[in-house]
């Protein structure tokens, strides 16, 4: 069996859910070529924990994986869902908590994935653009990432929403700094509210680094939250060129609030694990993913 699945040897059980009554022996090739026979209840147990590790898989994926047709596995989506096991989406399956509403803190979310972040922020501080330009800072630990990779050379404009960013930005001689104002967001320590709408709203910068909770070829770029997610989506509107800053643990996930359409992004900077499928499928919207 794969070694996505955790399944390691032909002998290999998997716990049987209790609705499944077909028992009809279906094959599946293993890492190693070896054709296996396995009951559809094991694989659906497997392609269960597959997509709860993986976080999304799509259906062709799957159907790799498992060595069965796209037909059958998309039953065999229709039943984990119906089951409440897993959640469909545009061209496969997510966890079935994924649609989230809550938000972790500031501090959780700063040392969740923090090397993956690292390296999508230094990779992200190479889009910057030339000396003189205009930049947009969204709030987030990883756009935060992105302060220390500035060149002390590099003389730009920098517009941000984020108190830790501004706080980390005003000492320098070579930025130009410009904080929007507003209600401050304590959970993202992020200003939202009318007025960095409407300051945004009469704004054109060469590039915007835009962080997100979420993402998917479906629902675009979300965030729990809607006073954030305007914020948020004016950012993307106001920016000549928009860089995403994502680890692959977001890809394939939806959140409560969409605030852009996938096809408004033009570089994702993520990690290595995002899976071929969703970088395939976010090269057919025209994006640029680049790998950290």
């Amino acid at each position: 069996m794969s070694t996505h699945s955790g399944v390691k040897q032909h002998d290999t059980t998997f716990r049987v859910m209790q609705t499944i009554t077909d028992h009809i022996i279906e094959h599946f090739i293993d890492e190693n070529r070896n054709e296996v026979t396995v009951y559809p209840e094991e694989r659906q147990q497997a392609v269960t924990t597959l997509i709860s590790q993986r976080g999304r898989m799509s259906v062709a994926d799957l159907s790799d994986t498992f060595g069965v047709t796209t037909e059958t596995v998309r039953r065999d989506l229709a039943l984990l869902e119906r089951l409440g096991h897993i959640r469909r989406v545009h061209g496969g399956a997510v966890p079935a908590g994924s649609l989230t509403v809550t938000e972790p803190g500031m501090t959780e979310r700063d040392h969740t994935r923090a090397e993956q972040k690292d390296r999508i922020a230094k990779r992200a501080a190479t889009y910057l653009p030339p000396s003189g330009g205009s930049v947009l800072f969204d709030a987030g630990t990883t756009t935060g990432r992105i302060i220390p990779e500035l060149p002390s050379d590099l003389d730009l404009t920098v517009i941000t929403n984020s108190v830790p960013i501004a706080a980390r930005l005003a000492g320098l001689n070579s930025v130009t700094l410009h904080m929007l104002g507003g209600r401050v967001r304590g959970i993202t320590q992020a200003a939202v509210g009318e007025e960095a709408l409407r300051i945004l709203d009469v704004l054109r910068v060469d590039v915007a680094f835009i962080g997100t909770n979420a993402l998917s070829v479906g629902h675009g770029l979300s965030t729990p939250d809607t006073e954030e997610a305007a914020v948020k989506r004016a950012m993307v509107r106001c920016a000549n060129h928009v860089v995403v800053v994502a680890d692959s643990s977001k890809v394939g996930r939806e959140h409560l609030v969409s605030f852009a359409p996938i096809h408004s992004v033009d570089i994702l900077v993520t990690d290595a694990d995002i899976s071929s499928a969703d970088r395939a499928h976010f090269h057919d919207q025209g994006i640029e993913v680049v790998i950290a």
